[in-house]
């Protein structure tokens, strides 16, 4: 009868080394479950709605320790969203454009601000974006601009972008702020046109 590696040896046949995982073996499986328990711990912490209470006592019975340790421990300062409604705010976006150069995004950030089509501009030098135009893999050194400004200026932003830039077609994507510092949202909406 062939000898076969097992995790736990089976009951049919006698303990011998021959039924045990080999230490190089048992290290890779290891790491796996370690990395798997480690995920499943930190999206049980982040997102404890995603976990079931049955699967929860489960985990609980397999490893008392470990839950009990990270369980007891409670962060310093709880995380708070100020939603947006109800307040004197207005829906904002983050707007983000990318530009070819230092000197063009420097123009093109003071000529939103100043048309107030914004209340903050941040220029972040240095990424390297991978794309394919007119058919071929282009690798270009830019720029992007983190514009935040009001959901209702977005048109009238991307207009602006589009008639400002050297590109033929410029990103303007925006992503929803939906919640914050309150006295930070009050200042976007005091600091752009209606």
């Amino acid at each position: 009868m062939a000898s076969t590696s097992t995790l736990c040896p089976s009951h049919s046949r006698p303990r011998s080394s021959s039924t045990l995982v080999s230490a190089s073996k048992l290290r890779r499986r290891l790491s796996l479950v370690g990395a798997f328990f480690m995920l499943s711990l930190g999206l049980s912490i982040l997102c404890p709605a995603f976990y079931s209470s049955a699967l929860k006592t489960r985990f609980a019975q397999a490893f008392p320790l470990i839950l009990s340790k990270f369980s007891s421990q409670r962060p310093a300062k709880s995380i708070r969203f100020i939603r947006m409604d109800g307040n004197d705010t207005v829906p904002s976006i983050v707007v983000y454009v990318t530009v070819p150069s230092k000197e063009a995004g420097k123009k093109l950030a003071e000529s939103i601000i100043k048309e107030k089509l914004a209340a903050c501009v941040n220029r972040i030098p240095g990424i390297e974006s991978v794309y394919e135009w007119k058919g071929e893999i282009q690798t270009d050194s830019e720029e992007l601009l983190i514009i935040k400004t009001r959901q209702s200026l977005l048109e009238v932003l991307t207009e602006h972008v589009k008639a400002n830039h050297e590109y033929e077609v410029p990103e303007v994507i925006s992503l929803p702020i939906t919640g914050g510092n309150l006295k930070y949202l009050e200042w976007i909406k005091d600091s752009t046109r209606d």
